[in-house]
């Protein structure tokens, strides 16, 4: 009996490794899986975007317990208007550190 299950093992065995030398069992077996796998894994991404596409936004109420005031509404004709505000002609071109340099305090 012990002999007949060792001829079994071998005979698997022989028929794997002579499986693991063909092209398609080489790169045909991990690309399947990929897919497959790749599938599964999407679906759980896409699983998340629509559990929280069903979040409710904070109401102005709640958002001021948690310290998330905003004092104005902000446009775009104000923000516009701030930059007109700006002076943009005169500047000075002020280079950083490069990692290789040293730093100097001022």
């Amino acid at each position: 009996m012990l002999e007949n299950l060792n001829a079994r093992l071998g005979s698997i065995r022989n028929s794997f490794v002579a499986a693991s030398k063909r092209k398609s069992f080489k790169y045909g077996l991990p690309f399947i899986l990929f897919m497959v796998g790749g599938s599964f894994g999407l679906r759980e991404w896409t699983q998340i975007r629509y559990q929280f596409s069903k979040v409710k936004g904070v109401s102005k109420e709640e958002a001021a317990k948690m310290g998330l005031n905003r004092e104005k509404d902000v446009t775009l004709e104000q923000t516009y208007e701030e930059i007109q505000k700006l002076d943009i002609d005169n500047w000075e071109n002020k280079r950083g550190p490069r990692p290789w340099e040293t730093v100097e305090q001022k």
